[in-house]
């Protein structure tokens, strides 16, 4: 008799429900939100086929947790589960939506989401942590500007020496010059913070293969290389390459039903790092790369079609599919 469970994840404890291949209730527990404990509580409802776990914060930790410890665990995508869940039952409860997703894995009617190793979880980490000192740095230059406009001091747009010489101008104003002390000091040390993890990223680089293979791309640098590497992580997991411009959200909407038919803009939906990252390497071919090449030539034509928007999402798609084969097959770039 196969057995399949489901496992309603929280930060403390976890709902487990395992049913047998006629959906008929085996044991439903809740446990620590451990793999150790998680997996004692499936070994004592015997043999498990496969356990099912939704998308999460911490969903990746019990993945490969799990799956070190010998459990058979597939991630699901939280909003197909959610939908399944919300047409199974009206009221919604954490032994319920465990006994469902029990059910989602006997029937097997579920898209499974590919949970990323370690090292490429720890470079994504390196990655979202620089972006969010970024944001912190630019709202700390936007406050800064505000504060000297009030006072009829102009800073300006720049950034780097001349911001930060314009800016200590202000310093001598009373009550505006210790804000201003303040915030700037704060921003050295983002700046400080910024540089360090660009220096980490780099050392990345040149130790992984795979970022030396995706950099020999024009307008592809070391933090688009790191992040689409992490993001893809096993190159073989997708059959066609065009699979990976949907993954990142870069191709259009479509709806058809009977004589209604169309087509609108991207779905946006999967990792939005590596679509902006994208993005900007695409953009950065267009407008700064002085090579011309097969590609450039291309996107240039849909730009004067279409519009240099629509050319820049059409190449970021494009990069998308060419790095994925390089990191497949492990070839060169040829422009």
């Amino acid at each position: 008799m196969s057995r399949f469970a489901g496992l309603d994840l929280s930060m403390e404890t976890t709902a487990i429900c395992v049913v047998d291949d006629k959906s008929s209730r085996i044991t439903a527990v809740k446990v620590e939100s451990t793999p150790a404990a998680i997996a004692e509580a499936l070994s004592d409802a015997g043999p498990i086929e496969r356990a099912v776990i939704e998308t999460g914060r911490m969903a990746a930790a019990i993945c490969l947790g799990l799956r070190e410890l010998g459990i058979p665990v597939v991630c699901l995508d939280a909003v197909q589960a959610h939908q399944s869940l919300k047409a199974m039952k009206a009221n919604k409860t954490d032994p319920g939506d465990a006994a469902g997703l029990a059910q989602l894995a006997q029937t097997g009617f579920y898209k499974e989401v590919h949970v990323k190793s370690a090292p490429a979880q720890g470079v994504r980490s390196v990655i979202t942590a620089r972006s969010h000192l970024v944001e912190a740095r630019v709202r700390l230059d936007n406050t800064i500007r505000g504060l000297c406009v009030a006072f009829g001091i102009k800073v300006g747009p720049s950034q780097g020496k001349d911001f930060v010489a314009r800016a200590e101008a202000a310093i001598g104003v009373p009550g505006l010059g210790e804000a201003v002390a303040s915030l700037l000091g704060v921003r050295e040390r983002l700046v400080r913070e910024i540089k360090r993890l660009d220096r980490m990223l780099v050392v990345f680089s040149r130790r992984s293969s795979a970022c030396q293979i995706l950099m020999g791309i024009p307008g592809v640098g070391v933090q688009t290389a790191a992040a689409f590497a992490a993001a893809i992580d096993d190159a073989g997991r997708f059959k066609r390459p065009r699979s990976v411009g949907a993954s990142f959200g870069l191709v259009p909407k479509r709806h058809q039903s009977g004589e209604l038919d169309w087509v609108g803009r991207i779905t946006k939906q999967g990792d939005t790092m590596v679509r902006k990252l994208l993005y900007e390497a695409a953009n950065s071919i267009l407008t700064r790369s002085r090579r011309t090449f097969g590609l450039k030539t291309w996107s240039l034509k849909i730009a004067r079609r279409r519009g240099l928007r629509k050319a820049r999402v059409a190449l970021a798609r494009c990069l998308g599919v060419i790095m994925h084969a390089m990191l497949r097959d492990g070839t060169l770039f040829e422009a």
